[in-house]
């Protein structure tokens, strides 16, 4: 067994498992550092693949650009609970 296909195993169960993460979770700012880690994890596979180009444009674009955006977007439309939302909610 070479190194190559333990490591492309690795990243393989790891992109899975991530991709799992961001469909699974329920809190969307896990979600979307599931996210980060899937993309991550592909662009591991195109330096395996010698496509270092492509793998640093998945980098630079989806998690330097698109992940950002999301993580942005998840932020400011996250709403806090307070005591009198909660108190409202158990006596209705």
């Amino acid at each position: 067994m070479t190194y190559d296909l333990l490591a492309f195993g690795l990243f393989a169960f790891v992109t899975l498992t991530s991709a799992l993460g961001v469909v699974l979770l329920k809190d969307p700012w896990h979600s979307a550092l599931m996210l980060g880690v899937a993309l991550l994890s592909v662009a591991v596979h195109y330096v395996m693949l010698a496509a270092e180009f492509v793998a640093m444009m998945q980098i630079l674009v989806y998690v330097g650009g698109v992940l950002i955006l999301i993580t942005f977007a998840v932020m400011l439309t996250q709403r806090e609970e307070t005591d009198a939302d909660a108190d409202e909610v158990v006596q209705t």
